[in-house]
């Protein structure tokens, strides 16, 4: 739900009743994954997708028959095998689905209002819905901020409540969205409830270092996968809003400098485009002691091999060297700024998903990694 908060909160604030299908649950090869949403309101518009269009038209139904009835609905959509164009997944996989009214006689409208709201501003904030359990309790919702009390409950059981603020908060300060099971009374014990916790979090930040034309590029490429960016560089001719018009944030300061002052956190992803000694050497010394996803470095071999002389001389261990990704980039045989920006966005990609960067074809990998440790994206901020 919270991956289309800022065109449900325009729903809101409008007065519109709508229901939300939510992907709860996945197996196989689904092509979304748990928190991918579809709303419907009643004049029939639909914004968002579960499954890339394999069981929309099903969806679209409950949704409508949801928003009458005012009654939440799971249901589990799978593949096929008599017809694989009937209502199912072709890729093979199985999604399940909540369907959740959001009418004006809902009491807990106002919850969801709320995290939507926040979720559409920018806000860490974290939604809790119970998705397997008692059927009156199905799709109740509870908000969820990094701190202070909780807003909405599931059920009118304080355990309940305070144990899924509780795991709720965890997965906001990882940045996650995954389902929870605990006790339907809050404890670890006895009859067991599954939640689905949505966590919304400010975008990443990307650093770009070097006002060059491969960083313009890169900016563009950074915007569409969703990151903050910032580009850095110490020259003020070069660091212009006409040369970066895509850029969020432009800096005119020494890297290095800038990037001892500025937050990061375990998102953030900083990309070296400057190649020149007297910017790469100090801003690097600092940016491979930070705790953060992503540290790249542009230049040829050579220049990788001179830099990395040079940063041991600065007092980099050969274990911190190894985190630097230098030369940037996968080997796409790029040439263009626009061909070099893929190339480096890929690298990002694969490093935060675990990916291997080969081609799928004739691979055995498979198409869909679990999040490792470095894409389990907290939010604490270091200065």
């Amino acid at each position: 739900m919270l991956d289309i908060a800022e065109e449900l909160s325009g729903w809101v604030e409008q007065g519109r009743d709508f229901a939300v299908a939510t992907v709860v649950a996945v197996g196989g090869s689904a092509p979304r994954q748990p928190g991918a949403a579809l709303a419907v309101d009643r004049e029939g518009t639909v914004i968002g997708s579960v499954s890339g269009g394999c069981v929309e038209g099903a969806v679209y139904e409950l949704c409508e028959r949801a928003l009458d009835d005012g009654a939440s609905v799971r249901e589990q959509f799978g593949h096929s095998d008599d017809d694989a164009f009937a209502v199912g997944l072709t890729c093979g996989g199985v999604i399940d689905i909540l369907v959740t009214p959001v009418r004006a006689d809902d009491p807990a409208r106002p919850v969801f209002a709320a995290a939507l709201g926040a979720a559409a501003r920018g806000e860490a904030v974290a939604l809790a819905r119970i998705t397997d359990g008692p059927a009156e309790l199905l799709g109740r919702p509870l908000l969820v901020r990094p701190d202070g009390p909780h807003d909405g409950g599931l059920g009118g059981q304080p355990e309940l409540d305070g144990t899924a603020t509780a795991e709720a908060r965890a997965l906001l300060g990882t940045g996650r969205t995954g389902p929870v099971t605990i006790g339907a009374a809050g404890s670890r014990c006895g009859r067991p409830i599954t939640l689905l916790v949505e966590s919304s979090v400010p975008p990443p930040r990307m650093i770009v270092f070097g006002a060059i034309d491969f960083a313009a590029a890169l900016v563009r490429a950074g915007k569409f996968l969703g990151y903050h960016i910032t580009l850095c560089d110490a020259r003020p001719v070069f660091a212009t809003k006409a040369r970066f018009p895509d850029a969020d944030e432009l800096v005119v300061d020494w890297p290095h400098r800038y990037l001892a002052r500025t937050a990061v956190d375990a998102r953030t992803v900083l990309c070296v485009l400057t190649h020149d000694p007297k910017f790469d050497v100090p801003l690097l010394a600092l940016a491979l002691r930070l705790p953060v996803a992503y540290v790249g470095a542009m230049g040829s071999r050579r220049t990788h091999l001179e830099r990395n002389d040079r940063l041991r001389e600065a007092g980099l261990t050969d274990k911190e060297l190894t985190a630097l990704h230098s030369p940037i980039g996968l080997d796409l045989g790029a040439r263009t700024p626009e061909e070099t920006a893929l190339s480096i966005a890929a690298e990002i990609v694969a490093d935060l998903r675990g990916g291997s960067g080969v081609p799928l074809k004739g691979a055995h990998t498979p198409i869909h990694h679990e999040a490792g440790p470095s894409a389990d994206q907290v939010i604490t901020s270091v200065a």
